[in-house]
């Protein structure tokens, strides 16, 4: 399969939910009531269902958990070592900073899927599932002193109590029930479309006047840093072709949504996470292609 076929469905989609939110009149509470129902419900539903019924071979799918933790934790550290050479206001560098390692899950999966089927889908699954607690926490420290507790944020984020509800399910040896597992079978469908198309709604491509050069800093780390980190440890760690492909992509995802709403609820600058967002997820469209295809 190509990367144009394998890529362009899940980036056909994010620019219908950019056309569909400018040129239809349903308004903002329509989209903030779908991306609440995405996060809360269906994305969630998508994780446990995956993590709950594959059976998991730590022994092969260990090393690729590591290069996967790795490289966020290089994205953190590059994110971090930049703060003495940008002068800007208060909390617009710690507001910024978690683009720098933080992953669109929506994208993941849809890649994934198209890359491995349901193998594809269950190994990034439990990518999320490890990599979310470890840019949370990253993430809510930076902003803490702003809001509320790091433990109290970890135990609300839904991705991670879903994964871990379904690891536990897949761990004790329990089954889903026939009528459940189809149940949540078609919530897992129906979340990574309209994921796709909440992220195009979600595109902010205005509106900053400054820190222009963090900005830029920010995404290359994002965009072209950690999936260089990620291909070079696969390769030295012997991934297996379909797992380093995985792992290449994750790391080469656009920031997740889900920032700009850490960054506004806690006090910190939502419209320059807004812009970073967007403007990283325009760009991956150029350069998720290259890394997929270095990893192929």
């Amino acid at each position: 399969m190509s990367i144009v076929t394998i890529l362009f469905p899940d980036f056909a989609l994010i620019l219908l939910g950019f056309l569909l939110m400018r040129y239809t009149d349903w308004g903002k509470p329509f989209w903030s009531g779908l991306e609440k129902m995405i996060y809360y419900f269906l994305f969630p539903a998508l994780l446990f269902y995956s993590t709950a019924r594959t059976p998991f071979d730590f022994a092969t799918t260990g090393t690729m958990l590591k290069v996967a933790l790795l490289t966020i934790t290089a994205g953190i550290a590059l994110g971090w070592i930049a703060k003495p050479l940008f002068n800007v206001p208060p909390m617009m560098f710690e507001s910024g900073v978690q683009t720098a390692f933080r992953f669109n899950s929506y994208i993941a999966l849809a890649v994934a899927s198209r890359l491995g089927g349901e193998q594809g889908t269950s190994m990034m699954a439990l990518i999320i599932g490890f990599g979310v607690p470890l840019c949370n926490m990253a993430a809510v420290h930076a902003l803490v002193k702003k809001g509320g507790g790091l433990l109290r944020e970890m135990a609300k984020n839904p991705l991670l109590v879903a994964t871990a509800c379904g690891m536990a399910c897949n761990l004790a040896g329990l089954q889903i029930p026939e009528v459940i597992g189809a149940t949540l079978s078609r919530m897992s469908n129906a979340s990574i479309a309209l994921g796709l198309i909440a992220v195009g709604a979600g595109l902010r491509l205005s509106g900053v006047n400054e820190a222009k050069g963090m900005a830029l800093y920010f995404t290359a780390v994002k965009l072209l840093a950690l999936p260089a980190v990620a291909l070079l440890l696969g390769r030295w760690l012997q991934l297996p072709p379909l797992q380093l492909q995985l792992v290449v992509v994750f790391a080469a995802l656009p920031t997740a949504s889900s920032a700009y709403v850490l960054a506004a609820r806690m006090g910190g600058n939502g419209p320059f996470v807004a812009f970073l967002i967007s403007g990283g997820t325009v760009l991956s469209a150029l350069t998720l292609p290259l890394w997929l295809g270095l990893a192929r």
